[in-house]
Formats: C-alpha cells, structure tokens, sequence
C-alpha cells in the first residue's frame, strides 16, 4: 500500500475485491475486528488516487478462467485498463485468457523487483514508511526483511538489503 502511494503505478481495486481480503483476513487473524478493516479500506479508498473500479459487473459472464470466482478481477481490470494483475495466484490466471484481454498476472515478488528497477529510491521509501507504521509489534529493518521473504518476497528482499539501514 505504502508503494501504491508513490503513483510509480495505478492501483486499482473493487469493493469486491476488499470485501474478499477482510474476509480471508479475520478468518487467519481472529485478533483483528471488521471494524478495523474496514477502517484500514476507508483509508486505502482514500489515499490511492482513482483506485476503486466501478460498473465491470457486465463483463464477468464472458469471461473465462480455471476458477469463475476469478472473473470478476479480469472484468475490473479491463475497465480499468489495467496491464497487469498483480497475484500470487498465478494459476488461475494464465496467460492464455489474459492476452485476449491484453492483461498479463505477475506475482507480488516479481511486481515488485520491477518497481525496484523503476526507482530505487521510492521503493525503499515505501519499505520504510511500511515498517515504520508497524507497531504491534514494531519491527528492526533486519525483521522487516525476514517478514517480508516469509510472506513470499525473496526477490524483493534481495533487493532491499543492501538499503536495510534506509529502511
């Protein structure tokens, strides 16, 4: 989120597309509430520029996928006239129906090594703006990276570590 802030790309989203994290979110994190996410939804509407996608309902039945509950990110994307899908999700998505739609899927790790490569700078930045909002429990720069390739981002951490002290 902290990148999506930068404008180096256009996040984009549908509040269908929220309501499945928060419900994936408090069923792995009983410790979280609805009311905080959707606090934490208000804010991510508020402060990523022209992020919430509308009106790409229509577009769904035509769409065709390994998992139909998957449609509805490929329709939001071509309203938005998005390039890229970004997910760790890879499977359900191939290549093959997203070129009809001149989309492609990227996973998290890969996105963001690309995003490295645009800027360093607002990169690392965004890093370390994360890891400063993280209080419960805060986190050392050296944590912050072992999250991060816990969570599926070695690449990006590669990437990272030799910024750790900005970070």
């Amino acid at each position: 989120m902290q990148l999506a802030l930068t404008d180096l790309f256009r996040a984009k989203w549908t509040q269908k597309i929220h309501d499945e994290w928060k419900r994936k979110l408090l069923e792995n994190r009983p410790d979280l509430t609805q009311r905080q996410l959707d606090r934490t939804q208000e804010l991510m509407d508020k402060h990523v520029r022209d992020c919430l996608v509308t009106d790409y309902e229509e577009l769904v039945p035509s769409i065709h996928l390994p998992d139909d509950h998957d449609r509805h990110v490929v329709a939001a994307a071509i309203v938005a006239g998005a390039a890229t899908i970004v997910t760790f999700n890879l499977k359900d998505f191939p290549a093959t129906e997203l070129s009809k739609y001149d989309l492609e899927a990227e996973h998290p790790d890969d996105f963001l090594v690309h995003q490295f490569g645009r800027s360093e700078s607002l990169v690392c930045r965004a890093a370390r703006n994360h890891r400063a909002s993280l209080k419960r429990p805060a986190k050392t720069p050296d944590e912050y990276l072992t999250t991060l390739d816990a969570q599926g981002l070695p690449r990006t951490v590669a990437q990272l570590r030799p910024f750790a002290e900005l970070i």
